[in-house]
């Protein structure tokens, strides 16, 4: 078993390799090709911790295997950050871990390449002008990720700590052909924008949809949990609304959700699964002035395709440490 930390994953996952490999993983999702159990979650005594559980199987790459991790409330600039764990991915043939992945690294990637992925496949061809909702970690891995797939000729970055935003785009490394720049408010940052995407710790909508321009498309990814929404009802009711999985988005898609229980929208507002519209068994984008949304939430075939790709990777350039299991 190669046990890969957080530098052996980030130096054998690209952000392009990922979302190629969860091209594959989500065709296999919509195919069901897959068995995935909805995410578990257990309260640790003290009520700072939460541990989480998600299995699963994907036929693509032809894995099976668990990712568990422990969200924890601790202080601004921890060096642990909010979320800690690991991805194990065991093979078909012997039904034996060939991997342990560090949780953090790979999800951050993984979660990344996911809205790339969406966006390469819903976006306008020449859609170019970036907006970051948050400046966290998966900010840094989104803009990164979205660089892969669309010319981004300029980034506005927002939110709630000014310093923490200056701090962020300070810290990124970009084209010098790119126009980088903070928006005070959410509404200014996303004016102008053809891509949005929303990577914070927000429970209540910062994002109103009244607020955004024909033909963006628009990446909800901050929100896992059904207590939790970064959108408004309007920004459903605005969009063709497509989701990883309909089976998880029915249970903790807080916008979805909340848009239903106001009975702005039904459950077949969802116009198909991200993987349906990349196999052609739904349209995605219809129109250049159509507005879309992806309800990224994050599904077990994700993580086992993500730590396979850096499985097989770190295998070729000799990464890691390898564990005998026998």
């Amino acid at each position: 078993m190669l046990v890969l930390n957080r530098e052996a994953v980030a130096a054998s996952l690209s952000h392009l390799d990922c979302i190629n490999a969860l091209d594959a993983a989500m065709r296999a999702v919509s195919a069901d090709d897959t068995i995935m159990p909805l995410r578990q979650y257990m309260e640790i005594p003290g009520g700072s911790t939460k541990f989480t559980l998600m299995p699963g199987y994907t036929a693509a790459p032809g894995c099976f295997g668990v990712k568990i991790v422990s969200k924890v409330n601790r202080a601004p600039g921890s060096p642990y950050g909010s979320h800690s764990g690991a991805v194990m991915v065991f093979s078909l043939d012997e039904g034996i871990p060939v991997a342990l992945l560090d949780g953090s690294e790979l999800t951050a990637i993984r979660t990344a390449a996911a809205s790339a992925l969406a966006t390469r496949a819903l976006a306008r061809s020449d859609a170019s002008r970036l907006a970051i909702l948050g400046c966290g970690l998966q900010a840094q891995h989104h803009v990164a990720a979205l660089l892969a797939v669309r010319p981004i000729s300029s980034l506005v970055v927002w939110g709630r700590n000014r310093s923490h935003v200056e701090r962020f785009l300070e810290s990124l490394s970009l084209p010098g052909e790119i126009s980088v720049e903070s928006a005070d408010t959410v509404a200014s940052a996303v004016a102008s924008a053809d891509i949005v995407t929303t990577v914070t710790s927000s429970k209540t909508p910062i994002l109103r949809g009244e607020w955004l321009r024909p033909g963006t498309h628009v990446n909800l990814v901050g929100a896992a949990v059904r207590e939790a929404a970064e959108a408004d009802a309007e920004t459903v009711r605005r969009a063709r609304l497509f989701v990883d999985y309909r089976e998880s988005a029915m249970a903790q898609a807080g916008e979805l959700l909340d848009a239903i229980e106001q009975e702005i929208v039904s459950a077949s507002h969802i116009a198909g699964e991200i993987g349906e519209v990349l196999a052609g068994q739904v349209a995605g984008r219809r129109s250049d002035s159509e507005i879309t949304v992806y309800k990224s939430l994050g599904v077990a075939a994700q993580d086992l395709a993500a730590g396979w790709c850096a499985w097989s990777r770190a295998c070729e350039l000799k990464l890691g440490v390898d564990i005998p299991w026998h």
